[in-house]
Order: structure tokens, then C-alpha cells, then sequence
């Protein structure tokens, strides 16, 4: 006599979590990946330049901030001065 066959299923599949980017456009010079964003936790700053035409941001960040939160807020920035 044969043995019965267990009824547990596998354990579920890990998904892969991605890397956000650390790199975006630049809203001056429109280069593709020419801005790269820094994040000082202990200072809680978070600092954007562009490598082409040297344009900097910086501003607070919060310990769920990420690089995509830092470019946001510029982008958000640069919207405000020019609707002033």
C-alpha cells in the first residue's frame, strides 16, 4: 500500500522587488539621466544636481523620503516659480 499524498501547498513565490531610480531628467537642460539625487539621512536633507548645467535643489526629507520624493518636490518647485 502506497502512501497518502500530502495535501500542503508550496510555499508562496518571493517577488522581486525592483530599485527605484537615482537618476531622472532635468527640467532646465533636458538632458535624459543627468540629474542625480543624494539623500543625507542624518542631516535629513535630500540634494538633486544636474551634471550638465550644474543646477542644484535641496530640501527636508522624512525617514520614508526616497530619490523620487526629492525630484518631486523640485519639479513641484520649479511648477510654483513659474506660475508666479
Amino acid at each position: 500500500m502506497g502512501k497518502r499524498k500530502s495535501k500542503r501547498k508550496p510555499p508562496p513565490k518571493q517577488k522581486r522587488v525592483e530599485a527605484l531610480a537615482g537618476v531622472f531628467p532635468c527640467p532646465f537642460c533636458s538632458n535624459d539621466r543627468s540629474c542625480e539625487v543624494k539623500i543625507d539621512r542624518k542631516a535629513n536633507v535630500g540634494t538633486i544636481e544636474c551634471r550638465m548645467c550644474q543646477e542644484t535643489y535641496s530640501t527636508a526629507i522624512h525617514y520614508l523620503s526616497e530619490a523620487i520624493d526629492v525630484y518631486n518636490s523640485w519639479i513641484d518647485a520649479c511648477e510654483e516659480q513659474n506660475r508666479e
